[in-house]
């Protein structure tokens, strides 16, 4: 099984982009790794990033197997945090334990925890983060950069959008979690921060005070309605791996220029 020591990791980071979870799950398994940062161009990744994958997104990573020159480029936030999860998460919380004492290998045998992380692993890019960019994509069209002149066209179709389409699924989707949040312990697979925690992060702490734009919800809001859900992503940011993050992305930010809101 390949260790830290014998790895070489690198994290591909763009400006403004999701690879700060990957930056948190590498501190929490403690990974020594290098950083190659890049700048936005026009809104968008520069053709750069895809010397390293061709579909030039973010984040992307590479590890160097020990006594190998080849690395592996991995890309899809989901697969890079189940690998470094599966191959380096040993004597630490990031995977639950995948199977009951004596199923090992087993149709049934895994272990509550160890499916539900699994299945959030997927449900996080399939599921919500789908939700939350086509809210941002439609929300856009509502923005001062349509004309004038069209604009109140555009937002009477993006309102009805939003109050048929994204409204409801919201509800579904913050439902879903708020679900989650009752089956016991502080975080989503249970009492221990797990790497699905930190995959989440940053789709509910962007989303979390926009969910309100999304149409007219009962009274009190999506905060009344889902509290627990609520509680949890204040959770996650005062846990002290994020604000480490967090201090580091400054960093970085700083490093290429940027200014940190």
């Amino acid at each position: 099984m390949a260790t830290e020591e014998q790895s070489k990791i690198k994290l591909y980071w763009l400006e403004k982009s999701r690879a700060q979870n990957i930056l948190w799950l590498l501190e929490e398994l403690k990974l020594p790794y290098e950083l190659e940062t890049f700048h936005r161009v026009n809104m968008l990744a520069p053709p750069e990033l895809k010397k390293i994958h061709p579909l030039g997104k973010s984040p992307v990573i590479s590890i160097t197997p020990p006594g190998s020159t080849e690395p592996i480029v991995l890309a899809e936030s989901g697969f890079i945090v189940q690998y470094l999860s599966e191959h380096f998460g040993q004597g630490t919380t990031m995977m639950p334990k995948r199977w009951k004492e004596g199923q090992e290998g087993k149709i049934g045998g895994e272990t509550e925890q160890w499916m539900r992380w699994q299945y959030l692993l997927h449900y996080v890019e399939g599921s919500l983060m789908s939700m939350l960019i086509m809210a941002m994509v439609l929300g856009a069209l509502k923005s001062p950069q349509v004309p004038f002149f069209i604009r109140p066209i555009t937002s009477l179709v993006v309102n009805q959008l939003f109050s048929r389409l994204v409204l409801p699924n919201a509800k579904a989707q913050l439902g879903f979690l708020e679900q989650q949040e009752t089956s016991g312990g502080d975080y989503l697979c249970g009492s221990d921060l797990t790497s699905a925690d930190v995959l989440i992060s940053f789709a509910l702490m962007a989303a979390k005070d926009k969910f309100e734009t999304f149409g007219t919800w009962e009274a009190g809001g999506p905060k009344k309605l889902f509290p627990k859900l609520f509680a949890y992503i204040d959770r996650l940011e005062a846990h002290p791996g994020y604000k480490n993050s967090v201090q580091k992305v400054k960093e970085i930010d700083s490093s290429l220029g940027i200014q940190f809101p």
